[in-house]
């Protein structure tokens, strides 16, 4: 039965890989600009995250970027207030930060006031495939039409917003939105870059919240070896096989609920769980401070597998260093509360109990998950790597240059 088990499930799999196709998503062009040539990896959902109003253009991605690794974007020049998107969000890191960071020792981030973020960074990957919130808690949301500050330029609702919260925001640049326009709009390259981009040189904070998160829909991770064994390119290891196994199956790991697998290719449902880390709540950002449900107490957003050996540490708070360890508390140390969520079917016996070789075979199964081609992909890097402007050098906290 296992041996039938271990022949049926990569067929399932492809089954549900090969019989998605992409479809190119109803947009509404800008005249002047080129439509950026996405390429949606076969299998991936033909459901894109790609509002009407904001298409990606290749000129808007390419200016989008740009912005992405511009300290400039704190709205400041001097260099120990230079902050960018790529500040906290490294490439080889998934465009997490990294336990390694040099400038946020544990991959812990803070802002140019020394204010520690809530959560650590999640990797800024496969975004275009997702329209039910962003952050840990969901905060930015569709459906979510409050506004930072009583300013109606700033809705907490897409990819687009979290432009202002990076320059606003306390625990980031701690800026001010009209500094940054006013500065970009000052420096001579970009407003022929605006003008490529949506027309007229104009610099408008909405345009920048607009080219960056173009450039942010167009990071797509698709390449790793399991894509790959999936288009017939690669085989895997019978320990690489027999970790597939535990991870789609409840008898298993049990991963697959909240991380996909099931024929998901995102390695997450973008949904929100308590997953028995805790028994004891009070963190002001849970999902439950968005929703108001009590079942949300202590829950988060699954995030995606994808280059998860790229964005330790883990959870939230960053509890967790290794993937060994995250391992190791799915396996023998859930913690029981009223708000565990349903899908924790292993909590009754503190986990699912793995023996050491099947932790090994489903380590093996996760690190086929690397994507290097996204990691190093040239078109997702730092325009600019020889201009001081982009480069993440050791800012000072507490003496922000206004």
């Amino acid at each position: 039965m296992k041996r039938l088990r271990l022949l049926l499930l990569p067929l399932i799999w492809m089954v549900a890989f090969l019989g998605c196709k992409p479809e190119d998503p109803i947009i509404i062009p800008i005249p002047s600009a080129t439509l950026y040539p996405m390429e949606i990896p076969l299998g991936f959902p033909n459901k894109l995250n790609i509002p009407a109003d904001n298409p990606i253009t290749v000129e808007g991605a390419l200016l989008g970027r740009y912005l992405f690794y511009d300290g400039r974007l704190s709205g400041r020049t001097h260099p120990d207030s230079l902050m960018s998107c790529a500040t906290c969000h490294v490439q080889s890191r998934s465009f997490s930060t990294g336990i390694d960071n040099p400038r946020f020792p544990g991959g812990h981030t803070f802002g140019l006031n020394g204010e520690y973020t809530p959560h650590y960074t999640m990797p800024l990957v496969n975004l275009i495939f997702n329209s039910n919130g962003y952050l840990w808690n969901g905060m930015i949301h569709e459906t979510n039409a409050t506004f930072y500050q009583n300013d109606p330029r700033y809705h907490r609702r897409n990819i687009e917003s979290l432009t202002w919260m990076g320059i606003v925001a306390p625990h980031e640049m701690a800026g001010d939105v009209d500094k940054t326009v006013e500065l970009i709009a000052s420096i001579s390259m970009y407003p022929p870059m605006f003008t490529a981009a949506f027309g007229t040189p104009d610099v408008t904070y909405e345009r920048i919240s607009w080219a960056i998160a173009q450039f942010i829909r167009t990071l797509i991770s698709g390449d790793n070896k399991f894509d790959k064994y999936l288009r017939g390119e690669y085989q895997m290891t019978t320990s690489e096989l027999n970790g597939f196994v535990l991870f789609v199956t409840e008898e298993g790991a049990d991963c697959f609920h909240c991380h996909g697998g099931d024929g998901n290719p995102l390695f997450t449902t973008n949904l929100y769980y308590n997953n028995a880390t805790d028994n004891t709540f009070g963190d002001p950002r849970d999902r439950y401070a968005i929703t108001g449900k009590p079942t949300d107490i202590g829950a988060y957003k699954a995030p995606t597998l994808r280059n998860i050996f790229s964005t330790a540490p883990y959870m939230r708070d960053g509890r967790f260093q290794t993937v060994d360890e995250v391992i190791d508390f799915y396996s023998h140390h859930l913690v029981w509360s009223p708000y565990v969520h349903p899908l924790m079917h292993k909590i009754n016996e503190d986990g699912a109990q793995l023996l050491p070789f099947e932790k090994n075979d489903l380590k093996n199964f996760l690190l086929l998950l690397q994507d290097t081609t996204f990691l190093t992909n040239p078109a997702f890097s730092n325009p600019r790597p020889d201009d001081h402007f982009f480069q993440a050098d050791p800012f000072v906290v507490n003496k922000v240059r206004k």
